[in-house]
């Protein structure tokens, strides 16, 4: 087939938990590429790893001497991630043409911005080419650098009859949103708020997270809270537009600080999903015409899935609505059976491929930028 090539695509969240990999087989070159996952690994961080991100991230400070060596740790984390996708394809290292890693956020607000790892280190450790720091093309061209993935989803996700919404939730939820027969430009895709920052927060100082909502389900939102939260500046804020997690936490804290300071612990991750699902269906509401004027399938995926809480506030958020929810990507299988978990990662695979072939892939109508650019820098394998 044409122009065929295996790309592994590397992804770390926000949520800083540890790294998706998507070992994938590419065939074509730009809007007409076609994608299957052939292997999906994941590789987490260490807790003493994690809680420093989390912590440099909020803070928003760190000495130069611990920054240098996350960036190695986090670097070691994706070297473990791509050999154990490797190992599950059965593909050698020599097979693959490029290992497309997004890198570790540690701040984002565009213009500036840092997705941090060593390439370098990454391609001495597995012998394959690297293409990385995919957002600062798009903000040197006036875009907000994110979202990125919006490329991929028209690639995969597209529909000639059916209108979809994509929806994200990792460490911050985004949307990506589909036009039945639609092109590429007419792709709409921006962040919608908090995703899973807001509670893996709340639980920083309780020993651990709350990935499956299971405190989150024996509280009681608060409302009123929520109901704030989903009316922020942030989310009446005009696309395109991109957020962080150190923001969205601060807008939690200083809304329920206010309204319900005496709130249990169990009460305020409730408050966290619901502000979640309700933030989406605001910006649904407020920025995207035709969400209201036709039928949708809505397909959710990353980390969110898994907490309980939030899933059923987004089926209560969206009954009633003319759209379809599931977490079932069944109808993709031809791309991969694991594309809902490892979609970020593939679209990163994709991405890659666009750079290698020097093709643009940043969406305008998504992220802002003047024009389309190519995205990524290459490190070839030493």
């Amino acid at each position: 087939m044409p122009n065929e090539r295996i790309i592994l695509g590397a992804m770390s969240g926000t949520s800083a938990d540890g790294v998706d990999v998507a070992l994938t087989h590419i065939t074509g070159r730009g809007l007409e590429m076609q994608a299957k996952l052939l292997a999906h690994a994941y590789h987490p961080y260490s807790p003493e790893l994690r809680k420093q991100i989390l912590e440099t991230r909020q803070r928003g400070d760190v000495r130069l001497s611990d920054l240098a060596e996350m960036g190695r740790q986090v670097t070691l984390a994706h070297v473990e991630a791509c050999k154990l996708a490797l190992k599950q394809g059965n593909v050698n290292a020599d097979q693959v043409a490029a290992i497309a890693a997004h890198g570790q956020t540690f701040f984002h607000s565009p213009p500036n911005t840092i997705q941090y790892f060593d390439p370098s280190l990454l391609a001495y450790e597995t012998g394959i080419a690297v293409v990385s720091d995919f957002r600062r093309a798009d903000l040197a061209a006036g875009g907000q650098g994110a979202p990125l993935v919006p490329f991929a989803d028209w690639i995969l996700f597209r529909h000639p009859t059916k209108n979809r919404v994509l929806l994200n939730i990792g460490g911050i939820a985004n949307i990506t949103y589909l036009k039945a027969g639609g092109s590429i430009d007419e792709v709409i895709a921006f962040d919608t708020g908090p995703g899973n920052c807001l509670s893996d927060w709340l639980m920083r100082d309780h020993g651990g997270v709350d990935a499956n909502g299971t405190r989150a389900m024996n509280g009681s939102a608060h409302f009123s809270s929520a109901f704030a939260l989903a009316r922020s500046k942030y989310v009446f804020r005009k696309p395109p537009k991109s957020t962080d997690g150190p923001e969205m936490i601060e807008q939690f804290a200083t809304v329920t600080k206010q309204l319900c300071p005496e709130a249990s612990l169990n009460t305020l991750l409730a408050t966290a999903a619901m502000s979640v699902a309700q933030s989406a269906r605001m910006s649904l509401d407020l920025w995207i015409q035709a969400w209201r004027d036709s039928q949708h399938e809505i397909f959710v995926a990353g980390g969110g899935v898994r907490n309980a809480a939030i899933m059923k506030e987004l089926a209560s958020t969206f009954a009633g609505t003319s759209a379809t929810l599931a977490e079932n990507f069944s109808e993709f299988h031809a791309a991969g059976p694991e594309l809902g978990a490892a979609r970020e990662a593939l679209a990163f695979a994709l991405l890659g491929a666009a750079t290698l072939d020097g093709e643009p892939s940043n969406v305008p109508s998504a992220t802002g930028a003047k024009r389309k650019v190519v995205l990524g820098s290459i490190t070839p394998k030493p």
